[in-house]
């Protein structure tokens, strides 16, 4: 994946953003893919971790929108225990989240949702999916 990168596809402000609800600092990621060779859902993902910790350090959010691999995260924090830098990359995973979920929009929409569906899934499932993906 070739990203350009001008004035105008970088984003200060979106680094910032990300660092402050994450509570980390992406630009200390180094690129060694680590993090992309232990977690146990790549294979789930469009793009590796390595790949999104790359484009989150350019502040390329907007690139990120539709990709699933945020949401496949399993938060295991397998990435964290091995990344070399310190960086809790679930937590970053979380933040990128959080942040397409600002925008209002419901990957589930709960009221949609048929009871006997809702009845046959584990709670905990159901509690897990609702807090990741709606707003």
């Amino acid at each position: 994946m070739t990203l350009t990168i001008t004035a105008q596809t970088i984003s200060i402000t979106s680094i910032e953003q990300l660092n402050e609800l994450s509570g980390e600092n992406v630009k200390l990621c180094m690129q060694c893919a680590t993090c992309t060779g232990m977690c146990p859902m790549t294979a789930e993902m469009d793009l590796s971790p390595r790949t999104v910790m790359h484009l989150v350090q350019f502040g390329m959010l907007d690139r990120l929108g539709a990709s699933n691999t945020c949401w496949k995260c399993a938060s295991c924090h397998a990435c964290t225990v091995k990344c070399p830098r310190g960086i809790d990359i679930a937590k970053v995973m979380e933040a990128l989240r959080q942040h397409v979920l600002r925008t209002n929009k419901n990957y589930i929409e709960p009221s949609a949702l048929p009871a006997e569906r809702i009845a046959e899934l584990p709670q905990i499932a159901i509690v897990a999916a609702f807090r990741k993906l709606t707003s």
